[in-house]
């Protein structure tokens, strides 16, 4: 045993108490000891050092059984909404309806017709095209032309929708965004096709100058198009058809065309486009019929209690829309068009701000816009946040052409809205974040498109119904 030596100015102490008074140098005996001790407790012991599930430092992420929970209230309690309805209404659903909604005039189709005349404007296209590849038209009247026929895709159909008593609502939005399609297709038929131009040119100087002639490094292989020859009738309308709106000489193309995926993917089309119909009929009819009362004694508690009523239909309505047509109808004509880009949308469900949103919901739409509007605006000197702006006045354009034109009256609820989006845009980014920011975005959506909804039905039943006897 080590001698003890005493301090001067306090009691001596043992070695073995001057070891239990320092935590930092205990023995390697003492270790063991307690070792073997905890070995001895573990049988009997039932706690140990942790967080709860739900703080956020536990690090626990599955929360499974709540978002089933979640789907099972939501089933329950618009249970009880659609029993309610049926009760005080009956049964709504009317598939023959729906044919009056196309068709006022039984001999008289102009929406079809306008669709069959869209073929006009795409041969047109081809043709200034095929004259800028030979050399007989200078770019200058290339340009001229080909803005004349995108605007005449615009206000021909318009002009007609307005002039033609028999054209109905549903029939002329059908009608107009087959034009709106037509239109930015087509815009990006001739920027790409000025780029090759462009780019053909480029090469000839090059090659020119050079001393001697040169074989080009990688050319392109037999199976790929190159231009002109992307100049065709077979080539112009698969891209009329394909499920995008940005052209390319050479789409990705999928190997073969799976027969089961594609009939999952028609059943689903079948099956939503119906329950679509009847919730439409059955749910949201009624609620929007009831709301024309309080729009006209202006009694706010009443419009606020039918906004939020309407609000779950329509939402759920337009969620059903957005799968039926972006995930089972663009996969169906991808399928059978062998057309390989699937991205039809992201995520934007997880979406933290509402320019995320936007970018991401509708894939087709933001690839044109980021390729055909908003890079050659920052090209030509344009800030980001002008060039942003810039993108969403051109979207509530066409939102408000849409809705507008078929309904014959110009009131702009909806360039309106597409425009609010603007400082919405600002105000949840500077002030919102992470689930709150994810929630705002949610609410912007469940509440402003109802409010859209019933301020134009509202103005077209002032306009066309009342004081009708």
């Amino acid at each position: 045993m080590a001698e003890c030596r005493r301090q001067p100015g306090g009691p001596s102490r043992s070695p073995e108490a001057e070891m239990k008074g320092r935590p930092g140098r205990r023995g390697a005996g003492d270790a063991k000891a307690e070792e073997d001790e905890e070995q001895e407790e573990a049988p009997f012991r039932c706690h140990r050092l942790q967080d709860s599930l739900l703080s956020s430092a536990s690090g626990y992420s599955n929360y499974r059984g709540i978002l089933n929970w979640c789907v099972v209230m939501l089933v329950l309690s618009n249970a009880r909404l659609f029993l309610e309805n049926l009760i005080k209404y009956g049964i709504l659903v009317d598939p023959i309806q729906v044919i009056s909604l196309f068709l006022k005039d039984p001999y008289s189709w102009p929406s079809l017709c306008l669709v069959l005349v869209s073929n006009v404007f795409i041969l047109a296209a081809l043709f200034i095209e095929k004259k800028l590849a030979l050399g007989s038209l200078s770019e200058w009247m290339g340009s001229v032309l080909h803005t004349l026929n995108l605007l005449t895709i615009l206000c021909f159909p318009a002009l007609v929708v307005l002039a033609v008593t028999s054209t109905t609502p549903v029939g002329a939005v059908l009608a107009l965004a087959t034009h709106t399609i037509l239109f930015l297709k087509l815009f990006s038929f001739k920027d790409v096709n000025r780029w090759c131009r462009e780019k053909r040119q480029a090469k000839a100087a090059q090659t020119w100058s050079a001393s001697g002639p040169q074989k080009a490094n990688g050319e392109v292989a037999p199976s790929r198009v190159a231009y002109p020859a992307n100049l065709t009738y077979k080539d112009m309308y698969y891209f009329i058809f394909a499920p995008t709106l940005c052209y390319e000489l050479n789409f990705p193309r999928s190997p073969r065309i799976r027969k089961r995926f594609l009939l999952r993917r028609l059943f689903e089309m079948l099956f939503f486009l119906q329950l679509m119909v009847g919730l439409i009929q059955q749910w949201m009819v009624p609620t929007i019929q009831n709301s024309m009362k309080p729009f006209r004694d202006m009694d706010y508690s009443r419009i606020i209690e039918r906004l939020l009523k309407l609000a779950v239909p329509n939402h759920l309505i337009w969620l059903i829309f957005f799968y039926w047509f972006f995930h089972s109808t663009l996969n169906v004509i991808a399928e059978i068009m062998q057309f390989g880009d699937r991205e039809f949308y992201r995520d934007w469900w997880n979406s933290e701000s509402v320019t995320y949103f936007w970018q991401n919901w509708n894939i087709p739409v933001h690839k044109w816009c980021i390729r055909h509007f908003y890079k050659p605006m920052m090209k030509k000197g344009l800030g980001k946040y002008p060039a942003q702006v810039a993108v969403f006045l051109a979207s509530a354009f066409f939102h408000e052409y849409l809705v507008s034109v078929p309904l014959k009256m110009f009131r702009l609820w909806a360039f309106m809205g597409m425009a609010a989006q603007i400082p919405l845009a600002w105000l949840v980014g500077r002030f919102f974040r992470g689930n709150y920011s994810n929630a705002a975005v949610w609410i912007s959506l469940i509440i402003g498109q109802p409010i859209a909804v019933l301020m134009y039905v509202h103005d077209y039943y002032v306009l066309n119904y009342e004081g009708v006897p």
